[in-house]
């Protein structure tokens, strides 16, 4: 009644939750198009008149996210005035309706949303700079100005009360005095999650889309709407720091932050959960029933709880390296006053040998081949061999170093999400009963007696507050003889030089080899005793400032010692976010960082493992020691470019004709199989004067823009601009779930679907150029094609007179185990062949070879030259290779060995209903996914399921196929048997889990 008075609009109007309007959806049949707000009796119209300003304001802004649009009613105002039944007036908006989901309909938010969401409140609010209204200077009851009143004498319980006074309390020591300086701007004053809609993205992430309900715009501290938000999105995080630098990051690398701006921002999210708590316990008194008032108040009080738990100099150091500030401030001053120091050597061998500086990561030689020693006792062992072999009775290990025997199933804390790896001190390993001096004069802070396998066994903690030092910090002693500190007391003086410990036996230490751990200290945190010496990856830039490298305590440059533990995979998703295209997605919910492979196996830089059954680059294994020795040896000999003669190139490309029938004798070597399929449209175009091409759909042959026109994996997917009029495609010969599937004569009609594409081409008066057809179908979902299909296909081709190019950029050199060559299961022979990815084992190498008349054709005076293509460096590669798949018969082992584990996986399917077909040849695998095997509904959600749940069990599996339903199986050609029996065991664990989880929900 109102919308149609008011606005000449006709719908069906139903009741939403607000908190101070009374809004409607105004629908269409079941369609929302508009929002009608009717505003309490006695409300400000210049307020209204505020929000509809700032709408109209940011609707010429370019924004990431939509607002609602203003509609103007009848007489073409933004406000309409309705009385009702008793008199009283309201006023009246309508507003556009967003779609999308509202972010508290989804589950927590992951650190992809979290960047979205910073990076569009800072684009906000960088719109909203400048902009003037007269009613913006206002202070509302959630305006975090009204702090003081708002958190004042509220209806709380006697703990709750105790925590709210702590805060305020402490927001008014730090933030009110602080306000007047601060940098001020009209902001949105609500970003929570139930205002703000999001909608997935090209790679499936969830992204930021709308933002809606400016009823607490106002002109406040520019920083106000990160903190505001960040109250609300760090809520049910299982790491609340973590999610506050993804969204202070993402916001900071937008609109730049000041440092005081982040200073305040503790405080400022801790007085806004104070204030949604206050303000719920005041509803619960007026308003019983309404459980809309109070939807964050559980979350709320566990958030302030958390945030209680992590020091304010920590939380915001945290935030000061997020946004590429020092941490610390003061440990630049200090670190520099360091190196002005001499102090007393810790140990007497420190001044009297060379020291061995060891390597425990996952990168190291010095671990004699394994990624992590995996418990104390071998890391004992390491240590004693690696000294005894470099003839010196003392060792040094690193600073910043992540070690992988922390992240072992010995002393990973089953509790956390990421264990402590990151070294933060050094290790000087000498015998137990080395005389331990203190380098410099101090005071002793305290001791502690811990002999836990983390811990540091005894220890003592010296202060130091020397006349000229920029601050006070503090020095860590730790393995120590526990009878070694009889005698020291808290507050004794120490002089520099002076004796005070030695180093313990293992059995008072966890296990440990005998060793000092020595670590410099710029915060106590307000901890005495018990100070980490190990810090999680993701929190490693702040302790690291925190706690500077002390290699100048042993009388070393920083360089030697600093391991250098690099971005973790948070900091580093985080910095790729910001400067690295979206279109460029990662593997897994949490990406992973890797740092080393062997063979069939890939490392974290963490030390864990991951099978590898995805990487068929490294054809021949990751790091193969004879493709690498290879590399290295023409690498420092020449490499240059190809109009030099050079054995190499020649000896490669005769090498590789000779492995093919006699008609593919010409060779041209690229760099990438995308190059090497947009050089057979170009000599196909050449050698038949045609342009148009037939391709099978569901097919990808690269990812230059010739190669995604006649791709429509790309072209009907998203983002793409559909099939281009030169391309027509030939129905997928999928023996499972193709338009054929299950008839007698399948082979054959998709054969007839590649001759009815052909004469579509010739009925619209155009010229055929060629049929591209994967020699077995990758990102079509693994599929193998039917015998007789490819032998058909090429005839109705070459009837038509088009070529035929077979692309082997995955399957080519005895992957499919029966033959060298995909194509040659068929018993066909292409006239232009590609072949890329394994060719040269990661190397950048890529071949196109075809008939000596095809190329002379494409000779017409244009000459082809490639930089990089066919260098010497690259010919080394292929040549190695071919070394290896031919000494290892690799091809013989990806038959015999795909033949096992085909077997193995068509019995797990008689076990799981879920599996619908299991197909493949060699290390070439396919296992579909569905509903139910009568339908064949696509089972996306239990593939995904999967595929996190094997990473979590160190497997790496993935996704393709049309419907992303097949799981794709195509590793290294080094794969052991007895790895495919833990894929299929971890496989079947995977399908039982998804099937729990979905009767669990």
């Amino acid at each position: 009644m109102i919308a149609n008075k008011c606005y000449g609009i006709v719908g069906e109007a139903r009741a939403v939750d607000g908190f101070a309007d009374q809004s409607f959806l105004i629908c269409s049949g079941s369609t929302p198009l508009h929002v009608l707000k009717v505003s309490p009796t006695g409300i400000d119209a210049a307020v209204l008149n505020l929000q509809d300003a700032i709408l109209d304001h940011l609707a010429t802004q370019k924004l990431p996210m939509a607002v609602p649009p203003v509609v103007r009613d009848l007489d073409g105002r933004t406000t309409s005035v309705w009385k009702d039944e008793s008199g009283g007036t309201h006023h009246v908006r309508l507003l556009g309706y967003l779609t999308g989901e509202f972010a508290c309909d989804l589950p927590v938010a992951d650190a992809a949303l979290l960047r979205n969401i910073g990076r569009g409140l800072a684009q906000l609010d960088r719109a909203l700079l400048g902009f003037e209204h007269p009613a913006a200077n206002r202070l509302h009851s959630w305006h975090l100005e009204q702090a003081s009143p708002v958190c004042r004498d509220a209806p709380l319980d006697e703990e709750l009360a105790a925590l709210v006074s702590a805060c305020l309390t402490d927001y008014q020591q730090h933030v009110e005095p602080a306000l007047p300086d601060l940098r001020r701007s009209v902001i949105h004053g609500d970003v929570n999650d139930h205002n703000l809609l999001v909608a997935a993205g090209p790679g499936g992430d969830r992204r930021l889309c709308g933002l809606i309900d400016f009823g607490d715009a106002a002109m406040a501290p520019t920083v106000f709407e990160l903190a505001i938000a960040m109250a609300y999105f760090m809520m049910g995080q299982q790491r609340p720091l973590l999610a506050a630098q993804e969204m202070v990051a993402a916001y900071h690398a937008t609109l730049i932050l000041e440092e005081r701006e982040v200073a305040l921002i503790y405080d400022l999210v801790r007085v806004r959960l104070c204030m949604s708590l206050c303000h719920a316990a005041r509803a619960r008194q007026a308003a019983p029933g309404n459980d809309y008032l109070l939807r964050s108040e559980a979350g709320a009080r566990t958030l302030l709880s958390e945030l209680g738990a992590i020091p304010r100099s920590f939380f915001t150091a945290s935030l000061r390296e997020a946004c590429g500030f020092t941490p610390w401030p003061e440990s630049t001053a200090l670190a520099a006053w360091l190196q002005t120091q001499s102090p007393a050597p810790l140990i007497d061998a420190l001044a009297q040998q060379t020291p061995r500086i060891l390597d425990f990561t996952p990168r190291s030689d010095d671990l004699s081949g394994a990624v992590a020693p995996r418990d104390v006792q071998s890391f004992a062992s390491l240590i004693a061999g690696l000294l005894e072999r470099s003839g010196t009775g003392v060792g040094i290990g690193r600073y910043g170093e992540i070690r992988g025997l922390y992240n072992s199933e010995v002393f990973a804390a089953g509790s956390e999400d990421e264990p402590r790896t990151v070294h933060l001190g050094v290790d000087v390993f000498s015998p137990a009963g080395t005389v331990v001096y203190a380098p410099l004069q101090g005071t002793v802070h305290s001791f502690a007696d811990n002999n836990r396998p983390l811990d540091y066994g005894p220890t003592i903690i010296l202060e130091h507050s020397l006349a000229d030092a920029p601050a006070r910090f503090f020095t860590l002693y730790g393995h120590l003889a526990r009878e070694s500190l009889d005698g020291l007391a808290v507050g004794q003086q120490v002089r520099q030089g002076e004796a005070i410990a030695s180093i313990g036996e293992p059995q008072v230490n966890g296990g440990w080899p005998a060793h000092l751990h020595f670590q410099l200290i710029g915060d106590m945190l307000g901890l005495r005793e018990d100070f980490p010496g190990v810090a999680r990856h993701s929190e490693a830039g702040t302790w690291k400032s925190l706690c500077p490298n002390p290699a100048r305590f042993l009388g070393l440059p920083d360089e030697a010692v600093d391991a250098d533990c690099g971005a973790s995979p948070l900091v580093l998703a985080r910095r790729r976010d910001a400067c690295v295209s979206p279109s460029l997605s990662l593997s897994f919910r949490e990406p992973i960082k890797v740092v080393r492979g062997r063979g069939a196996r890939l490392y974290t830089e963490q030390g864990r493992e991951i099978l590898d059954l995805v990487n068929n680059v490294a054809h021949v294994g990751h790091a193969h020691p004879h493709v690498v020795a290879a590399i290295e040896r023409q690498e420092a000999l020449l490499n240059t470019n190809t109009r030099y003669l050079h054995d190499g190139l020649v000896s490669y490309a005769e090498r590789l004709t000779s492995l093919l029938p006699d008609e593919l004798d010409t060779c041209f070597l690229v760099c990438s199989g995308s190059e090497a399929n947009d050089l057979a449209l170009r000599l196909a175009r050449a050698f038949t004067g045609g342009r148009d091409v037939v391709v099978v759909d569901g097919a990808y042959h690269g990812n230059l823009g010739t190669l995604v026109e006649i791709s429509p994996y790309k072209f009907d997917g998203p983002g793409g601009s559909g099939r281009p009029r030169h391309v027509q495609v030939a129905a997928m010969p999928d023996s499972y779930n193709g338009l054929f599937a299950g008839e007698s004569d399948a082979p054959r009609r998709y054969a007839d679907s590649v001759a009815a594409a052909f004469s579509r081409i010739v009925r619209q008066q155009r010229r055929p150029a060629a049929f591209f057809c994967e020699s077995a179908l990758g990102c079509g979902g693994q599929i193998i094609l039917p015998a007789g299909y490819l032998r058909g296909a090429f005839e109705h081709a070459r009837g038509a007179g088009a070529v035929c190019v077979a692309d082997e950029v995955q399957v080519g050199f005895g992957r499919l185990g029966r033959n060298f060559w995909a194509f040659e299961d068929h018993d066909v022979v292409p006239d232009i062949l590609t072949l890329g990815k394994p060719i040269g084992n990661g190397y950048p190498l890529a071949a196109v070879i075809t008939r000596r008349e095809i190329a002379e054709a494409f000779a017409n005076g244009m000459e082809y030259f490639n930089t990089f293509g066919g260098n010497p460096v690259a010919c080394a590669a292929g040549h190695a290779v071919l070394d290896v798949l031919e000494k290892d018969r690799l091809q013989e082992h990806a038959r015999v060995l795909g033949d096992a584990w085909l077997e193995d996986l068509q019995a797990l399917m008689a076990r799981h209903a879920l599996i619908g077909d299991v197909r493949g040849r060699g290390l070439f695998i396919g296992i579909e996914l569905v509903l139910d095997r009568e339908s064949r509904a696509p089972a996306a959600a239990a593939a995904s399921h999967v595929v996190e749940f094997l990473k979590d069990r160190g497997i790496q599996i993935s996704i393709d196929g049309p419907r992303y339903n097949v799981l794709k199986i195509k590793p290294p050609m080094v794969i052991s048997a007895s790895d495919a029996a833990r894929v299929v065991a971890a496989l079947d664990e995977a399908l039982e889990d998804y099937i729990a989880e979905a009767v669990r929900s």
